[in-house]
């Protein structure tokens, strides 16, 4: 694949806090556009990676690029250096992340929480951030929701704004992390349905779930980490013809859970 098709690589990535390896010669291609979908067991790294594509959290090994733009590091002479901290801000506006738990400012509005972002980091005039959050938030459904405050939202609710929280500083791509664990069964078919959207208009998303439907669904690709390694990666058939001996467990004991 062309690198220009490309828009996130990942390229023997390594992480440690410590003596505790998280991520282990991790390598993936994300083309732009397209939907890689990330499963695995608790503990395999799953998370850390989406940091690390944030640099909420810094890698020690290999490299992160972001439209062959290198994540937070420059190379000069073969040599890795931290970039300044101005330089880090504007790409983690690049890559929106969404997490398992809301974040939002409970004494803000959705739409003061969905405009603060730009306002404050990009600069945006005020009149212009609330115009684009009121569009983002009928996007995401919230049309009638746009003066409420956190508190009298549902758990639905409140991550659809998070969602247009993330795409309101125009993200070239939007890392998911688990973004439907913390809510109620009910309230999870609506927030899938604003991330099929999503996946539907184009937009490159990495997307950390345990929901095998969506998954099937939604993907472009499947990656299969374990212990913080990349065991097995493919198209979305893998997860009905898995080649491993430890994705067909994983996707077993899911069965039997469920």
């Amino acid at each position: 694949m062309a690198d220009a098709e490309l828009m996130v690589r990942v390229d023997g990535v390594g992480k440690s806090f410590g003596t505790h390896k998280v991520l282990d010669g991790v390598s993936l291609e994300v083309p732009k556009g397209s939907v890689c979908i990330i499963i695995g067991p608790s503990g395999s790294g799953k998370s850390t990676l989406l940091r690390c594509i944030n640099f909420l959290e810094p890698y020690q090994a290999g490299s992160i690029a972001i439209e062959d733009e290198l994540v937070g590091y420059s190379q000069i002479d073969r040599k890795r250096k931290l970039r300044p901290r101005r330089e880090i801000t504007r790409m983690r506006g690049e890559t929106g992340m969404v997490f398992q738990q809301f974040n939002l400012f409970a004494h803000m509005t959705a739409l003061e929480n969905v405009a603060i972002a730009p306002i404050k980091v990009k600069g945006v005039e005020r009149k212009q951030a609330r115009d684009d959050a009121e569009r983002l938030l009928v996007k995401v459904g919230l049309a009638e929701r746009m003066s409420a405050y956190p508190g009298f939202l549902s758990g639905g609710e409140q991550q659809r704004v998070a969602i247009a929280r993330a795409l309101a500083m125009a993200p070239k791509v939007l890392l998911l992390d688990e973004i439907t664990s913390a809510l109620d069964p009910e309230r999870v078919g609506e927030v899938l349905e604003v991330i099929r959207t999503l996946a539907d208009e184009g937009m490159t998303m990495l997307v950390v779930t345990h929901e095998m439907g969506f998954a099937h669904d939604i993907a472009d690709q499947v990656v299969f980490m374990d212990e913080g390694q990349v065991i097995e990666r493919g198209a979305v058939d893998i997860l009905d013809d898995p080649k491993t001996s430890r994705l067909k467990g994983f996707l077993g004991k899911l069965e039997i859970d469920e």
